[in-house]
């Protein structure tokens, strides 16, 4: 006789029994990686050349810049990372990939305004100067700043002549091509700046035409190398020369003065014999007589005569100022004391003098 226990449900064989918890220990693991998900998520870093905006619920709210920052989680805020810190380049008329560059003839051939054909090859150097316009208000800001710098150029070539443009003109097309940018720049609010415009090369196409414009720029070239030259011995012979001008200046200053002093005082030296010679003309006119005759004559004996009569009379000059000299020269040497009086030979001499 079988027993039937009708308040227990008969066990399925191939049912698999869930142990105790284990559902909750699951939903656990399920919420702590989740939970550190949201964290990773929520810790961001900008390295040195960037800048990240902050976007919440889609909107931009902030900036931040290199460095390691938090945000809330996704779908709260995003971050969007730019190269804000990083000149960028953008070729014109080729394209460069490492070493190897590609000619872009469609893009490089531009008509000037003399209705000639130049190929130009430009670079421009951009920067982000604001993240916000830069990331709603272009779609594609390569293309555009692509397409922008090529139409300045062809802009600003359009209006220029073949051979002002390939000889003197290009510094100036640098610097309206750059002026035309920025304020394209400014009107669109691209949110980028332009850092410089530099053209490699602005040459007609290949061929004939472009080895004889080759011709008149080397001439060109050379003539300006001429005037430099002309123009640095210019600037080096015109300071000489003016130097030696005022050095032959103070020195012909120099001479003058000198002769001015000489002949003022041989003036003075003719006043003061003049003076002299109005006191006694008679004697002023013998002694100069024999002051010149000592200068000419330095050797000659002089002696003073007088042939009135017949007998001749002379004065030995030379003996009396020998004499004169020897008595001074004892006088000086001798005591006081014992010195003898010279009077009556130096009266001699003077009386002699005197006739």
């Amino acid at each position: 006789m079988d027993v039937i226990d009708i308040g227990r449900k008969p066990r399925n064989p191939n049912q698999v029994e869930i142990p105790p918890g284990l559902i909750k220990k699951i939903l656990i693991g399920i919420g702590a990686v989740i939970l550190l998900l949201l964290l990773y998520s929520s810790f961001y870093t900008v390295q040195e050349q960037e800048r990240a905006a902050i976007l919440t619920f889609g909107k931009y709210t902030e900036e931040t810049t290199a460095g390691l920052h938090f945000k809330w989680p996704y779908p709260i805020q995003e971050v969007v990372k730019v190269p804000a810190e990083l000149t960028q380049v953008i070729t014109i008329g080729y394209t460069q990939r490492g070493d190897i560059v590609t000619p872009n003839e469609e893009e490089a051939l531009m008509i000037t305004g003399d209705e000639n054909i130049v190929s130009a090859d430009a670079v421009v150097q951009w920067k982000i100067s604001s993240i916000r316009d830069y990331l709603y208000n272009i779609d594609d800001p390569e293309q555009f700043m692509r397409n922008a710098a090529s139409s300045s150029i062809r802009s600003v070539i359009g209006s220029t002549k073949l051979d002002y443009a390939i000889t003197d003109g290009k510094t100036e097309i640098q610097e309206k091509v750059r002026e035309l940018l920025i304020d394209l720049q400014s009107k669109y609010n691209t949110g980028m700046q332009i850092v410089g415009v530099k053209f490699q090369d602005i040459e007609p196409p290949d061929g004939a035409v472009s080895d004889a414009f080759r011709a008149v720029t080397n001439a060109r070239e050379e003539k300006n190398t001429k005037i430099n030259n002309a123009s640095k011995y210019e600037n080096d012979r015109i300071p000489k020369a003016r130097g030696e001008a005022q050095a032959l200046i103070e020195n012909a200053e120099g001479v003058k003065k000198s002769r001015i002093l000489n002949a003022e005082g041989d003036v003075a030296q003719f006043n003061a014999i003049y003076s002299e010679y109005a006191k006694n003309p008679g004697v002023t006119q013998s002694r100069l007589v024999i002051e010149t005759l000592e200068k000419i004559l330095p050797k000659a004996k002089i002696f003073i005569t007088e042939s009135g009569g017949d007998t001749v009379k002379y004065l030995p000059i030379n003996e009396l100022m020998r004499g004169s000299s020897q008595a001074s020269a004892k006088a000086a040497t001798a005591p006081a004391a014992s010195a003898p009086s010279p009077a009556p030979q130096a009266d001699a001499a003077q009386g002699g003098t005197a006739k």
